[in-house]
């Protein structure tokens, strides 16, 4: 039986097989996305390949530039060939959530700029309806705690994400909310809901996004589209 690590290696390494030589490449965020950016790096060392990595973090962006990449931010770019991303859950009709490292804020802005968008995860994350995962919620720090409260009358369990004892910051300074769902019925509801709610910023409901998932399982890559 493979690891979990190695599933997502397998996703990884199967989806920079989508960069081609002069493309301008979103960069998602997170642990499978590490593997994309290894392979990225190998394909740069030992084939020579040059394309144009836009982060979706901080993090992404000087875990690139350690491997060789060129980096331009979102506003530095005129268009973007394709977004690789990892996903938290992804559903049967290629819906999913995002944003367990806090960044889909950036992950989304980057997303919707780019001509095309394909995720990468492990079998784990294949899931028949979304929700088990805590939803994310970005949300302006000023006035959170009226904001938490109104969702925990919604009786949608929030939650104020914590790192080391203090309040989880994104890179733009703003706090996470993560909503303990169970399961989510009706997501496209779900996303006007919160995305009408002053004091949010963006949340990690990503519908409609992509047509392609990238999964790693025990019989190796499978490449699902919609």
């Amino acid at each position: 039986m493979k690891t979990q690590d190695e599933l997502k290696k397998i996703a990884g390494y199967k989806a920079a097989e989508l960069v081609e030589d002069g493309m301008t490449v979103g960069l998602g965020t997170g642990s499978t996305v590490r593997y994309l950016l290894d392979a990225l790096g190998e394909r740069i060392k030992k084939d020579g390949v040059h394309f144009t990595g836009v982060p979706t973090s901080n993090r992404t962006a000087e875990y690139g530039r350690n491997l060789g990449m060129e980096i331009k931010s979102l506003d530095d770019v005129d268009t973007i060939d394709i977004t690789i991303d990892g996903a938290d859950e992804v559903d049967p009709q290629i819906n999913g959530i995002k944003g367990g490292g806090g960044a889909q804020t950036w992950e989304k802005l980057v997303a919707t700029n780019s001509k095309e968008c394909a995720w990468i995860v492990d079998e784990s994350k294949v899931v028949d309806q979304l929700g088990k995962f805590p939803l994310p919620v970005e949300v302006l720090e000023y006035g959170h705690h009226q904001l938490v409260n109104r969702l925990a009358d919604l009786g949608y369990k929030p939650e104020v994400r914590q790192k080391d004892g203090k309040l989880f910051r994104t890179d733009e300074g703003n706090i996470i909310v993560d909503l303990h769902l169970g399961k989510i019925a009706a997501p496209y509801d779900l996303a006007d809901e919160l995305s009408n709610m002053t004091g949010v910023v963006e949340h990690g409901l990503f519908l409609d996004m992509t047509k392609t998932v990238v999964i790693g399982t025990q019989d190796g890559a499978v490449v699902k589209t919609k």
